[in-house]
Order: structure tokens, then sequence, then C-alpha cells
């Protein structure tokens, strides 16, 4: 995902919170398709033309090739990357759905609830499509291997991302585990009382949440009908105290916004030494720092000892939606959009996504050592990376609004008012409310 991707996707966060209403006519069942049996998947007769809704920049390239050679299948392509989940559910509510709309991962469970997808699995190629994606990506959009309502796109795959010089002029270890780190930060800043280790965005909640996701803290589950809630579980807890304390000791800061102009200053002022980040955002330092070329280097994420699982921030699905007349073709088109090389490498070239697909993590542009980096081979990490992110983590029906509470309780905690562990607890109880409001059986987990 682009540093322009990035932005639109924390800038929808507040707009995505309120898809739940527009979509007021739809079904509240708490499992929403997965009642319903696989659509047809008869292929049309005759020219069919495709509806397909994104936010990738560049992307009107890659259907113009699919157009090229598919002139049966033709395929129609919107941005709405100013306000996309609030077009979407417009969209829904009128039953003018697009055929196939680019829908994050933790979004999935929400528009699932209100049935906005079709079920695709009536096509043997689509559940055949399996064997293409990494499998921590496939078990988001199946949803415990019920039904095929989308087929993933990207990934955000977490390490670290380090001024190594920086660290070597202070004479600091690159920190393999989160101990370390916590040590490393102590030490560069009794160096030089103007550098922190790296910076605490109490706004940015899907940040946060791949950092739980790394622990193991599973936030939401779902058996016997009914979800259980998690979010604030010991594993989560573990991490909120970490990062609290680093806070607390004023070895980070907290008042920068992720992608600001702001913090691009900061670090070109060398007041911070890493950043905790994912495969899409190794675009950002190198379009924005240029002159920092060959000082960054990106390694694994810290772990929490022995436990090398690592995390994911972001990334997207392309998702069959409710209504559409021609799933056979929607299937065809969204498997090469998503799986072969030179749709692919369009995509990491002009949108910077990272791809979902196993045939992505092959591409020559990956394989090869990146200038801005010292040449080093980064992309090799996250594809590590990418092999240790735990496949069970889901994410929750009413996930926006969660994420929404967290944000403003993290952000008064960085004030003065509260700590981190209260922000999970008040995640917790938003959680838990605003599927009742839903009517949505839910319980807390253990």
């Amino acid at each position: 995902m682009s540093n322009t991707v990035t932005r639109t996707r924390l800038a929808a966060l507040a707009t995505a919170a309120g898809i739940a209403a527009l979509l007021a006519g739809c079904s509240s069942s708490p499992t929403g398709s997965d009642n319903a049996s696989a659509a047809s998947c008869a292929p049309a007769k005759g020219k069919v033309v495709l509806q397909y809704w994104n936010t990738v920049p560049g992307m009107d390239k890659v259907v113009a090739l699919w157009n090229r050679k598919n002139p049966n299948i033709q395929v129609e392509t919107k941005n709405i990357s100013n306000d996309q989940y609030g077009i979407l559910g417009n969209a829904l509510k009128a039953g003018k759905a697009p055929d196939l709309a680019q829908v994050g991962y933790d979004q999935l469970p929400s528009l699932r609830t209100q049935s906005a997808f079709v079920d695709a699995s009536g096509c043997k190629s689509a559940i055949a499509a399996k064997s293409k994606f990494v499998p921590w990506t496939w078990s988001q959009t199946s949803f415990g291997g019920t039904g095929v309502f989308a087929l993933p796109q990207d990934t955000g795959p977490m390490a670290l991302f380090v001024r190594s010089d920086l660290f070597k002029k202070h004479g600091v270890a690159i920190p393999r585990t989160w101990a370390e780190y916590a040590t490393a930060a102590q030490k560069l800043h009794k160096a030089d009382p103007k550098l922190d280790i790296t910076f605490f965005d109490p706004n940015n909640a899907e940040w946060f949440n791949g950092l739980l996701w790394q622990n193991n803290a599973k936030m939401y589950g779902y058996a016997g009908d009914k979800w259980h809630v998690t979010v604030d579980s010991e594993q989560s807890k573990q991490v909120a105290d970490y990062w609290q304390k680093l806070i607390s000791d004023k070895l980070v800061r907290t008042d920068l916004a992720h992608g600001s102009t702001q913090m691009y200053a900061a670090y070109q002022k060398d007041q911070i030494a890493s950043y905790v980040g994912a495969a899409w955002g190794y675009s950002m330092f190198r379009d924005n720092l240029p002159k920092q070329a060959g000082k960054w280097s990106i390694v694994p994420m810290p772990t929490w000892g022995s436990n090398d699982s690592s995390g994911n921030w972001g990334g997207s699905t392309v998702a069959f939606m409710k209504g559409s007349r021609h799933l056979y073709e929607s299937v065809k088109f969204n498997t090469w959009l998503n799986s072969d090389p030179e749709a692919l490498a369009m995509e990491n070239e002009l949108g910077g996504l990272y791809p979902a697909a196993h045939a992505g993590l092959r591409l020559p542009a990956l394989s090869k050592g990146v200038p801005y980096y010292g040449n080093e081979k980064i992309f090799d990490v996250f594809a590590d990376s990418s092999r240790k992110i735990d496949t069970s983590f889901a994410w929750g029906p009413t996930q926006k609004t969660v994420n929404l509470a967290l944000q403003d309780a993290m952000a008064k905690a960085t004030a003065g008012d509260g700590t981190l562990k209260d922000a999970l607890a008040k995640a917790q109880a938003t959680a838990l409310q605003s599927m009742k409001d839903q009517a949505i059986p839910a319980a807390a987990g253990k």
C-alpha cells in the first residue's frame, strides 16, 4: 500500500464508523451471508461489463490491461479514495453496489454482518484460488472456512525501520526483542536528550492493533453462535503496559501524527531513530526523506522473548458485493487481478501494494536490493514477517467503532488522563455495547 493509500485509509477511519447506520435497512443477522447458499456461478451469455471500485493509485492502468486481453469481460473502475466506506455504504443502501469493491480486512466482518457480500464459493475457481494466497490472508476472507466473500489483495506485514547510522553513532545495538528495544530507547535518549527511539500516535488504532496481533492478542472469536470479545486480554495488556512505560518515561514522542509533515520533520532533524511500520511504508521515507538514502535499514520486528510471531498493519481485499449479476466473470477478473504476475507487478509499481498472493512475493522487483535502503533486500524481511503472522486473528463486526473508542482513550492516556490499559477496557466495553445495539450476540471472552 502506497503512502497515498495509507493517508486515505487513516482518513477514512471516522467515516467508516458510521457504515452500520447507512446499512440499517439491511439484515442484522450475526452471521450475515453465512446463512445464505452460495450464489450461482453460471457464465453470462455475451459481453459483460463489471464495476470495480477501489482506492489504489494507478489501478485504472491495471484494469486497462485486463480489458485489452478480455474483450467479452470488460471492467469499469472507479476510485473512491475520498470517502471509501461512505460511498460503499450509500451504494449498498440504494441497491447500487458495484460487482467488486476494495475492502480492508478489518471492515470485512462489519460489512458481512450487514449482508453486504455474495458468497462466491459456488464457483469452483473461487475455492481453488485459496492455494494462490498467503494462508493468513485467506483466513481473513473466508471466515473460518465458510464461504468465499472476497479475495486477498495486499498486506502489511510489519518490521522495524531503523536509522542504522544513529544507532552506530551512539554505540547502540539494533534491538531484536522488545526488552532490548526499551533498553535501546534509554541509551539513545541518554546519549542525546533530543533523540527518541520512535513515536506513539494515539490516533492510530490500526497500528496499535498490529502490535496486539503480534503478541497473539486475539481481540475476537466466534463460537456457539456468539461473538467472544477479548480486546482487553492479558496479551493486550502486556502490550499496553509496555508502551505506557515508554510514554511515562518520556522515551517516545506522543505529539506526532503518522504521515504528517511534523512526523517527517522530526525524522529529518534526526530526532527519531526508528519506525515500527509495515511493508507498504518502505516508500514513505524514500519519497519524503530522499537525503537520508543509505541511512535506513529494515530488520525484523522486535519479538516478545522467544516468540517470533509478527504482526500485520493494513492491507485490503477485493470483495464480491451483494447484487452482482455476474459472479462467474467477477471471480475470473478478481483472481487475475490479485494473482497474475503481470497485474501484481503493475500494482506494486503504480500503487505500492505489497501482494497477498504467493506469486507476488516472487516478483523480480521484490527480490532485488532497494537503493534507498543501502541495496538491502528489504522485501525478504517482509516476506519472512508475513510467514509469521497468526492466521487465527479475527476482526469484530463493529471494528471501526471500537477503534474510535480506543483512539479517544489512548489520546487521553498520552495526555495524562488514564493509561493505555484503561483504553483497552474502554474499547472492550464499546465492542460489547456496539454489538448489543445492533442485536449481535456477544459476550466478554476469557
